[in-house]
């Protein structure tokens, strides 16, 4: 948590120190919290002790917008769902918040190949608008981060996907799970073929542990064709069939569903 401070520091500079939007930089006056139904991870009012409400508004209040609600309403928003096999007549269906298109497509390479901490605020503007999955929550469901390989953490010095999923999981408030690895032996996927992709990713992924719950969450930066998080789905259902000798191989099944902050173009 203390390599994600300098990060979160950020994110509250351009939350309460900076009233401008991130995109054309014009004074915001309309939070994004006005803007309708994307906020669905939203805590339900409760009876909980004073303190525990206090944190909860001062939690929904970094749900505010960061963009003017015209640039907001300039990019579309959850393109259709779509699936990728992740065994015979099985599917895992992946949400995206919006299109890789001009200006998430920029804002995405700078902060994933350079660290551009500027471009940070305006992709935790788009990580929002994926609404909470429908009966997920703590007790129930945890985030699976796509994970990266030792050599490309050391090549670029952080892990961008999992600082965006860190942020998905204050979000949602829904854990982060980081019980897969990804093998080293694998090269980057920009610019292969979908074809391509799968056979880089044959074997990618291997678990530490089992997921200490049944609905996983899994996520990405950006879902070109699918392929990795295709490959991650892959290895996580195959620990479906692999019951151990107190749950029955019927009740072990996971419940899979992946999103993505960009899919493809609109173009």
């Amino acid at each position: 948590m203390r390599r994600l401070a300098p990060y979160q520091s950020g994110l509250w500079l351009a939350e309460y120190g900076d009233v401008r939007c991130q995109l054309c930089r014009i004074y915001r006056s309309t939070p994004q919290s006005q803007l309708p139904q994307n906020h669905s991870s939203a805590i339900p009012p409760n009876n909980h002790s004073f303190f525990t409400n206090l944190r909860q508004h001062i939690n929904n209040r970094f749900d505010s917008g960061l963009l003017c609600s015209h640039c907001h309403h300039s990019i579309i928003w959850l393109p259709k769902t779509f699936e990728v096999d992740i065994a015979a007549g099985t599917g895992l269906s992946i949400q995206a918040a919006t299109y890789y298109d001009y200006p998430i497509r920029q804002a995405i390479r700078s902060f994933k190949h350079h660290e551009d901490m500027t471009k940070l605020p305006l992709l935790i503007h788009v990580l929002r608008q994926l609404p909470r999955p429908q009966g997920c929550h703590r007790d129930n469901s945890v985030i699976v981060a796509m994970p990266t390989t030792n050599q490309r953490l050391v090549k670029r010095g952080f892990d961008p996907v999992s600082i965006l999923a860190a942020q998905l999981s204050k979000h949602w408030h829904i854990p982060l799970w980081h019980g897969v690895e990804r093998i080293d032996n694998t090269v980057s996927q920009q610019g292969l073929s979908r074809a391509e992709r799968l056979g880089n990713l044959d074997n990618a992924f291997a678990l530490r542990e089992l997921p200490p719950v049944k609905r996983l969450l899994l996520f990405d930066d950006v879902a070109t064709t699918g392929a990795s998080l295709q490959a991650l789905g892959r290895t996580l259902y195959g620990q479906s069939f692999r019951p151990t000798d107190h749950t029955p191989q019927s009740t072990s099944r996971y419940q899979l569903s992946a999103y993505a902050l960009a899919h493809g173009s609109q173009l």
